[in-house]
Protein backbone atom coordinates (compact mmCIF):
# COMPACT_ATOMS: atom_id res chain seq x y z
CA UNK A 1 0.00 0.00 0.00
CA UNK A 2 1.47 3.39 -0.93
CA UNK A 3 2.83 5.81 1.61
CA UNK A 4 0.63 8.83 2.27
CA UNK A 5 2.44 10.62 5.07
CA UNK A 6 3.78 14.08 4.10
CA UNK A 7 7.24 15.30 4.99
CA UNK A 8 7.19 16.37 8.65
CA UNK A 9 7.43 19.99 9.69
CA UNK A 10 9.56 20.01 12.81
CA UNK A 11 8.03 21.84 15.76
CA UNK A 12 8.89 21.73 19.41
CA UNK A 13 6.60 19.69 21.66
CA UNK A 14 6.37 22.73 23.91
CA UNK A 15 7.81 23.36 27.34
CA UNK A 16 4.43 23.34 29.10
CA UNK A 17 3.56 20.03 27.45
CA UNK A 18 6.75 18.47 28.80
CA UNK A 19 6.15 19.86 32.30
CA UNK A 20 2.66 18.39 32.29
CA UNK A 21 4.09 15.08 31.10
CA UNK A 22 6.52 15.18 34.01
CA UNK A 23 3.65 15.94 36.40
CA UNK A 24 1.80 12.92 35.01
CA UNK A 25 4.80 10.69 35.64
CA UNK A 26 5.18 11.97 39.21
CA UNK A 27 1.49 11.40 39.95
CA UNK A 28 1.67 7.86 38.59
CA UNK A 29 4.74 7.13 40.71
CA UNK A 30 2.80 8.27 43.77
CA UNK A 31 -0.19 6.02 43.01
CA UNK A 32 1.10 2.83 44.69
CA UNK A 33 2.14 4.86 47.74
CA UNK A 34 -1.29 6.41 48.38
CA UNK A 35 -4.32 4.55 49.74
CA UNK A 36 -8.01 5.10 50.42
CA UNK A 37 -9.91 8.11 49.11
CA UNK A 38 -6.63 9.87 48.38
CA UNK A 39 -5.92 7.31 45.68
CA UNK A 40 -9.28 8.08 44.02
CA UNK A 41 -8.42 11.78 43.93
CA UNK A 42 -4.95 10.97 42.64
CA UNK A 43 -6.47 8.90 39.82
CA UNK A 44 -8.61 11.85 38.72
CA UNK A 45 -5.67 14.26 38.95
CA UNK A 46 -3.49 11.94 36.88
CA UNK A 47 -6.04 11.67 34.08
CA UNK A 48 -6.47 15.45 33.98
CA UNK A 49 -2.71 16.07 33.95
CA UNK A 50 -2.17 13.50 31.19
CA UNK A 51 -5.03 14.89 29.10
CA UNK A 52 -3.69 18.44 29.50
CA UNK A 53 -0.22 17.22 28.49
CA UNK A 54 -1.73 15.74 25.34
CA UNK A 55 -3.73 18.84 24.43
CA UNK A 56 -0.82 21.21 25.13
CA UNK A 57 1.50 19.14 22.95
CA UNK A 58 -1.03 19.25 20.13
CA UNK A 59 -1.38 23.03 20.52
CA UNK A 60 2.40 23.42 20.34
CA UNK A 61 2.80 21.21 17.27
CA UNK A 62 -0.53 21.51 15.42
CA UNK A 63 -1.94 24.77 16.78
CA UNK A 64 -5.15 25.41 18.69
CA UNK A 65 -7.87 24.48 16.15
CA UNK A 66 -6.47 20.98 15.56
CA UNK A 67 -5.96 20.45 19.29
CA UNK A 68 -9.54 21.48 20.06
CA UNK A 69 -10.89 19.24 17.32
CA UNK A 70 -8.89 16.32 18.71
CA UNK A 71 -10.19 17.00 22.22
CA UNK A 72 -13.80 17.26 21.04
CA UNK A 73 -13.67 14.09 18.94
CA UNK A 74 -11.92 11.89 21.50
CA UNK A 75 -13.98 13.12 24.46
CA UNK A 76 -17.23 12.86 22.50
CA UNK A 77 -16.48 9.35 21.25
CA UNK A 78 -15.35 8.28 24.71
CA UNK A 79 -18.45 9.66 26.39
CA UNK A 80 -20.80 8.26 23.74
CA UNK A 81 -19.50 4.69 23.86
CA UNK A 82 -19.32 4.71 27.66
CA UNK A 83 -22.84 6.10 27.96
CA UNK A 84 -24.23 3.52 25.53
CA UNK A 85 -22.13 0.81 27.17
CA UNK A 86 -23.41 1.41 30.69
CA UNK A 87 -27.01 1.40 29.47
CA UNK A 88 -27.04 -1.41 26.91
CA UNK A 89 -23.94 -3.52 27.51
CA UNK A 90 -22.69 -2.80 23.97
CA UNK A 91 -19.97 -2.90 22.82
CA UNK A 92 -18.06 -3.81 26.01
CA UNK A 93 -20.44 -5.93 28.07
CA UNK A 94 -22.58 -5.12 31.12
CA UNK A 95 -20.78 -2.87 33.60
CA UNK A 96 -21.46 0.07 35.89
CA UNK A 97 -19.49 2.86 37.55
CA UNK A 98 -19.65 3.68 41.22
CA UNK A 99 -19.24 7.17 42.70
CA UNK A 100 -15.48 7.11 43.29
CA UNK A 101 -14.36 8.97 40.13
CA UNK A 102 -16.11 12.27 40.70
CA UNK A 103 -19.17 13.87 39.06
CA UNK A 104 -21.13 11.81 36.53
CA UNK A 105 -23.29 12.56 33.53
CA UNK A 106 -25.66 9.82 32.32
CA UNK A 107 -23.91 7.44 34.74
CA UNK A 108 -20.46 8.14 33.21
CA UNK A 109 -17.82 9.91 35.34
CA UNK A 110 -16.79 13.09 33.53
CA UNK A 111 -13.14 12.15 33.89
CA UNK A 112 -13.58 9.00 31.77
CA UNK A 113 -13.80 10.76 28.36
CA UNK A 114 -10.53 12.53 29.24
CA UNK A 115 -8.92 9.12 29.67
CA UNK A 116 -9.75 8.43 26.02
CA UNK A 117 -8.24 11.80 25.11
CA UNK A 118 -5.05 11.28 27.10
CA UNK A 119 -4.08 7.92 25.54
CA UNK A 120 -5.49 8.32 22.04
CA UNK A 121 -2.74 10.69 20.97
CA UNK A 122 0.23 8.63 22.26
CA UNK A 123 -1.37 5.59 20.59
CA UNK A 124 -1.77 7.42 17.28
CA UNK A 125 1.75 8.86 17.45
CA UNK A 126 3.13 5.36 18.05
CA UNK A 127 1.17 3.94 15.13
CA UNK A 128 2.45 6.64 12.81
CA UNK A 129 6.01 5.67 13.70
CA UNK A 130 5.28 2.04 12.85
CA UNK A 131 3.11 2.41 9.74
CA UNK A 132 2.98 4.73 6.74
CA UNK A 133 -0.52 4.00 5.43
CA UNK A 134 -3.95 4.81 6.78
CA UNK A 135 -5.14 1.24 7.25
CA UNK A 136 -1.96 0.33 9.10
CA UNK A 137 -2.17 3.41 11.32
CA UNK A 138 -5.81 2.66 12.20
CA UNK A 139 -5.10 -0.98 13.05
CA UNK A 140 -1.81 -0.43 14.90
CA UNK A 141 -3.16 2.65 16.65
CA UNK A 142 -6.32 0.80 17.62
CA UNK A 143 -4.27 -2.01 19.12
CA UNK A 144 -1.97 0.50 20.82
CA UNK A 145 -4.93 2.05 22.59
CA UNK A 146 -7.02 -1.07 23.25
CA UNK A 147 -4.12 -3.13 24.61
CA UNK A 148 -3.58 -0.49 27.32
CA UNK A 149 -6.83 -1.76 28.82
CA UNK A 150 -5.11 -5.05 29.65
CA UNK A 151 -3.48 -3.04 32.43
CA UNK A 152 -6.19 -0.46 33.08
CA UNK A 153 -9.30 -2.53 33.59
CA UNK A 154 -7.94 -5.00 36.19
CA UNK A 155 -6.49 -2.07 38.14
CA UNK A 156 -9.67 0.00 38.10
CA UNK A 157 -11.91 -2.96 38.94
CA UNK A 158 -9.69 -3.89 41.87
CA UNK A 159 -9.84 -0.26 43.02
CA UNK A 160 -13.65 -0.47 42.90
CA UNK A 161 -14.20 2.24 40.28
CA UNK A 162 -16.42 0.00 38.15
CA UNK A 163 -17.64 -3.58 38.10
CA UNK A 164 -18.79 -6.16 35.55
CA UNK A 165 -22.06 -8.05 35.65
CA UNK A 166 -20.54 -11.08 33.91
CA UNK A 167 -16.79 -11.67 33.87
CA UNK A 168 -16.78 -14.94 31.93
CA UNK A 169 -15.44 -15.81 29.51
CA UNK A 170 -12.76 -13.41 30.53
CA UNK A 171 -9.15 -12.58 31.29
CA UNK A 172 -8.06 -11.55 34.79
CA UNK A 173 -11.69 -11.03 35.81
CA UNK A 174 -12.51 -8.85 32.79
CA UNK A 175 -14.89 -10.18 30.09
CA UNK A 176 -13.41 -10.77 26.65
CA UNK A 177 -16.26 -8.71 25.19
CA UNK A 178 -14.67 -5.67 26.83
CA UNK A 179 -11.39 -6.11 24.98
CA UNK A 180 -13.17 -6.83 21.70
CA UNK A 181 -15.28 -3.68 22.12
CA UNK A 182 -12.22 -1.61 22.99
CA UNK A 183 -10.42 -2.80 19.87
CA UNK A 184 -13.36 -2.10 17.58
CA UNK A 185 -13.94 1.41 18.92
CA UNK A 186 -10.22 2.18 19.05
CA UNK A 187 -9.59 1.22 15.42
CA UNK A 188 -12.51 3.38 14.26
CA UNK A 189 -11.35 6.27 16.45
CA UNK A 190 -7.80 6.05 15.13
CA UNK A 191 -9.04 6.06 11.55
CA UNK A 192 -10.89 9.32 12.29
CA UNK A 193 -8.02 10.94 14.20
CA UNK A 194 -5.51 10.08 11.49
CA UNK A 195 -7.62 12.14 9.12
CA UNK A 196 -7.95 15.20 11.31
CA UNK A 197 -4.54 15.44 13.04
CA UNK A 198 -1.78 16.48 10.61
CA UNK A 199 1.72 15.07 10.76
CA UNK A 200 4.01 17.74 12.19
CA UNK A 201 7.27 16.31 13.51
CA UNK A 202 8.90 13.82 15.82
CA UNK A 203 6.29 13.97 18.64
CA UNK A 204 8.79 12.89 21.28
CA UNK A 205 6.49 13.75 24.18
CA UNK A 206 3.53 11.44 23.34
CA UNK A 207 5.92 8.65 22.36
CA UNK A 208 7.72 9.03 25.69
CA UNK A 209 4.41 8.90 27.56
CA UNK A 210 3.33 5.80 25.66
CA UNK A 211 6.54 3.95 26.52
CA UNK A 212 6.39 5.20 30.12
CA UNK A 213 2.82 3.95 30.46
CA UNK A 214 3.89 0.55 29.17
CA UNK A 215 7.02 0.15 31.28
CA UNK A 216 5.55 1.57 34.48
CA UNK A 217 2.45 -0.61 34.16
CA UNK A 218 4.49 -3.77 33.87
CA UNK A 219 6.68 -2.75 36.81
CA UNK A 220 3.77 -1.66 39.02
CA UNK A 221 1.87 -4.92 38.54
CA UNK A 222 4.97 -6.96 39.32
CA UNK A 223 6.45 -4.96 42.18
CA UNK A 224 3.53 -3.15 43.87
CA UNK A 225 0.17 -4.73 43.01
CA UNK A 226 1.19 -8.42 43.11
CA UNK A 227 -0.53 -9.10 39.78
CA UNK A 228 2.07 -10.97 37.72
CA UNK A 229 -0.57 -12.37 35.36
CA UNK A 230 -1.70 -8.82 34.51
CA UNK A 231 1.94 -7.80 33.99
CA UNK A 232 2.42 -10.68 31.57
CA UNK A 233 -0.85 -10.16 29.67
CA UNK A 234 -0.35 -6.41 29.37
CA UNK A 235 3.37 -6.78 28.78
CA UNK A 236 2.73 -9.04 25.80
CA UNK A 237 -0.36 -7.27 24.46
CA UNK A 238 0.75 -3.66 24.71
CA UNK A 239 4.32 -4.76 24.04
CA UNK A 240 3.35 -5.66 20.46
CA UNK A 241 3.37 -1.90 19.85
CA UNK A 242 5.65 -0.57 22.60
CA UNK A 243 8.63 -2.84 21.96
CA UNK A 244 8.83 -2.30 18.17
CA UNK A 245 8.36 1.41 18.82
CA UNK A 246 11.23 1.41 21.31
CA UNK A 247 13.40 -0.48 18.85
CA UNK A 248 12.70 2.00 16.08
CA UNK A 249 13.42 4.98 18.31
CA UNK A 250 16.69 3.43 19.50
CA UNK A 251 17.79 2.72 15.91
CA UNK A 252 17.07 6.30 14.93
Amino acid sequence: MPTYRPAPRQRSDGRLAWWLALATVVLEILYPLVHGHGRDELTIATVIAFALATVCQLIATRRLPAALLFLIVTAAVGFAVESVGTRTGYPFGRYSYNGSLGPRLRDVPLVIPLAWTMMAWPGLAAARRLSNNRVGVAVVGGWALASWDLFLDPQMVQAGHWSWAHATPGLQGIPLTNYAGWLLVSVLLMAILDRIVPWAGSDSQPLTLYLWTYGSSVLANLAFFDRPAVAVAGGVGMGLVALPLLGRLVRR
